[in-house]
């Protein structure tokens, strides 16, 4: 029972650990800093977690893309924050929402609701830039990257084609500036992504429970990155399953567990650069795959 009991608090409470000195910073006029102490922070704890008390053990043997994991990441968090920082004191951000919010941005509401609001209007635009990644195939080439692990764990979090990251930026961002959000409830929507990212990908075991009808949580992602369709075009909330629930891709099934081989059954080269560069010769590059010419480069 007490076992039980940790595993459905785990989530929730790392989660609020995350989001507490985030606040602070923000509160103080030190997001940035406060949102990249917290990440690293929230980094390490998710590894010793892993190790302690992992979701799959399979999942602990590396897959020999440390390194491209790490560069998509570290390419992908850079651009990220430069865009975030812009769009806040910089661009859109600053003219329409400025401090406190325009038009008819509620900023007499308490900061949570409003952050509450910046998430489901940002998270519209996430989740179609997400399943239009799925279901049309030129922005598939581009996702494709990320679906390639063979293995979820808090460090490919961030393995995503710098294409594909600034599809999802150019579907949500603008959505925010255009409704007047302040620059702390931009800051809160950067920051909440993240952390949540993380904890989606951590190879940790927990429980939900309700907790699936309002977050993407590790358990709805791990059938996301199912290699059967039926299962893996669903659920493309990035932190809400709001759209999902309503637009009918909502998927979980308590009855099985996800799948521990997971993967894409298209070609993906095992290098960093080369996965920046195949999406841009898809097909040349599959051809070839299935011709044997690169049977050495591949995952």
């Amino acid at each position: 029972m007490l076992r039980k009991i940790f595993e459905y608090l785990l989530w929730p409470l790392i989660l609020i650990a995350a989001l507490i000195p985030t606040g602070i910073g923000i509160a103080h006029k030190q997001g940035p800093l406060a949102f990249n102490i917290t990440y690293f922070s929230l980094a390490a704890l998710l590894y010793v977690l892993e190790r302690v008390y992992p979701h799959e053990k399979a999942w602990l043997q590396s897959d020999g893309q440390e390194f491209p994991d790490l560069a998509h990441t570290a390419f992908t968090k850079s651009f990220v924050q430069l865009l975030i920082i812009s769009a806040t004191w910089l661009g859109l951000a600053s003219v329409v929402g400025g401090d406190l919010g325009t038009g008819y941005w509620p900023n007499h509401w308490p900061m949570f609701f409003q952050v509450v609001l910046g998430l489901v209007i940002a998270e519209f635009g996430l989740y179609w830039a997400h399943r239009i990644a799925h279901e049309w195939m030129p922005l598939w080439w581009f996702h494709a990257v990320h679906h390639s692990s063979k293995k979820l764990w808090f460090f490919n979090t961030g393995r995503f084609h710098i294409i594909d990251t600034l599809k999802s930026a150019l579907f949500s961002a603008p959505l925010l500036a255009l409704a007047g959000a302040p620059q702390s409830v931009v800051l809160w929507f950067g920051a909440i992504t993240a952390y949540i990212g993380f904890l989606t990908h951590a190879n940790i075991q927990m429980r939900f429970g309700w907790l699936n009808y309002i977050f993407n949580t590790p358990a709805l992602h791990r059938w996301h990155h199912s290699m059967d369709l039926r299962e893996g075009n669903k659920n493309y909330g990035e932190n809400l399953m709001l759209w999902d629930i309503i637009f009918g891709t909502f998927y979980d099934d308590t009855n099985r567990r996800p799948p521990v081989e997971i993967g894409i059954k298209s070609a993906m080269p095992r290098s960093f650069w080369g996965q920046v560069v195949e999406p841009f010769r898809w097909h040349k590059f599959q051809s070839s795959a299935k011709a044997g010419t690169h049977k050495h480069e591949l995952l």
